[in-house]
């Protein structure tokens, strides 16, 4: 079973904490071969990252997929993420979790932008 998480800082502002459940719920409905997509949050709100592994983890999945909703490839995107990630496969026997490029890390980014513009 596998699940994917999109991940993102978390904020104060309620609402740009919704966007990132939207979006999930949007890939939920566009990507069939993963039985669970939730958002996860590293700081400031829940559910956290952790804590939406252990769910995934517990309702079967073995495989879990990261995809970072950030811009930059920060400090959170370069140390936090795999450390979260190595504690997760650690704590749990059998669960690998793939770390997908960051938003802003994308090939075709600057494409689909000047598409719009």
């Amino acid at each position: 079973m596998k699940a994917l998480l999109v991940v993102a800082h978390g904020s104060r502002r309620p609402q740009s904490n919704q966007e990132v459940v939207e979006l999930a719920k949007q890939l939920a409905e566009k990507l069939s071969h993963y039985s669970q997509v939730h958002a996860a949050f590293l700081e400031l709100v829940e559910p956290t990252i952790p804590q939406q592994i252990e769910r995934c983890y517990q309702a079967g999945a073995k495989q879990i997929t990261l995809y970072p909703h950030f811009l930059a490839a920060g400090t959170h995107v370069v140390n936090d993420l795999p450390r979260i990630i190595e504690q997760a496969t650690n704590e749990h026997p059998g669960l690998t979790i793939e770390l997908l490029p960051h938003l802003g890390g994308f090939d075709g980014l600057a494409e689909y932008i000047s598409k719009a513009l």
